[in-house]
């Protein structure tokens, strides 16, 4: 990967971060609003099918990106990720936002193994160091055995572990898939399955004080995927997921800030511990392939695929 892809993909992220950041605190506020995580989760959907469908009317050439293609993979992707989704918008209502983020980062691990089984994607030394970096910095996080573990972190665990199949599921879609299918059938397919189990008299109890937070769920909903989809294919899943190990120290930030949630030395020493993985494996990765620019060149043990 040059400099350049390198650079798109970090961008890439940076928005997918924001954008999974907005949506952890709308679906905060809205859970607080007495929403359900169905119906939480149709806001989402609905809004993307929104924003998609307009587009379709008035840019015809995106139509041939939506017909139908590999929906076996499709299901499979989205029934998962929803799945993943259900949990993870469950734990942000009974965890500290910085647990459940620190939790959903086991992924990594289970995302970067099925990468090399499945995409045949290379475990360099400095991809195996970012996600054993990251788990210690999660570790450091949420010191298990020191601190009483609240039952909802099994929740999120299993959110990992479907992420990271989804994970897996997009970087094999990017090979022949647009990032406009792709969010297109993620809405497509899990709209219904929120309407399934929502009280269709939601919309009698909408507030003021709703619009700005279904919004946040909605676009952001859509903007982290977009987002996320055009990072995995500007650069390997392995490099790809690590960089989203900066959410643990920005929604720390975020919750210490809007709700007092503690933010002590251990939560800074994890997410330096993060950090450090995720920016040797940044050099790493630009040092491998231009060896001559300043790098002390390429790795031996990097140079066997």
């Amino acid at each position: 990967m040059d400099n350049s892809k390198l650079a798109r993909v970090v961008l890439w992220m940076v928005g997918a971060l924001l954008s999974f950041s907005a949506m952890a605190i709308s679906i905060r506020v809205l859970a607080t609003h007495g929403f359900s995580i169905f119906e939480i989760l149709a806001v989402r959907s609905s809004t993307a099918l929104i924003i998609l469908g307009a587009l379709l009317i008035v840019r015809p050439a995106l139509r041939p990106l939506v017909r139908p293609h590999r929906m076996k993979l499709q299901v499979l992707r989205n029934v998962v990720h929803y799945a993943g989704q259900y949990l993870w918008a469950l734990g942000l209502t009974m965890l500290p936002l910085a647990t459940v983020f620190s939790l959903e980062f086991t992924m990594p691990t289970w995302t970067a193994l099925l990468a090399a089984w499945l995409l045949h994607e290379r475990l360099t030394p400095s991809r195996i160091g970012v996600v054993v970096l990251g788990l210690i910095g999660v570790l450091v996080i949420l010191r298990p055995g020191l601190v009483s573990i609240n039952p909802a972190a099994f929740l999120v665990l299993l959110a990992a572990v479907a992420y990271a199949v989804t994970m897996i599921a997009t970087k094999k879609l990017t090979a022949t898939e647009t990032t406009f299918g792709i969010i297109f059938w993620m809405a497509a397919i899990q709209f219904p399955l929120s309407v399934i189990g929502s009280d269709p008299a939601v919309v009698f109890r909408l507030h003021l004080g709703d619009i700005l937070p279904m919004l946040g769920v909605g676009i952001a909903g859509t903007t982290s995927h977009y987002c996320l989809s055009n990072a995995f294919r500007s650069g390997d899943a392995t490099l790809v997921v690590p960089l989203d190990f900066m959410r643990i120290p920005l929604i720390a930030v975020v919750g210490w800030a809007l709700y007092g949630e503690s933010l002590d030395i251990f939560v800074l020493v994890g997410a330096l511990i993060i950090i450090a993985g995720v920016l040797w494996n940044l050099r790493s990765e630009a040092a491998w392939r231009h060896p001559g620019r300043g790098s002390p060149g390429v790795p031996q043990d990097a140079r066997i695929k």
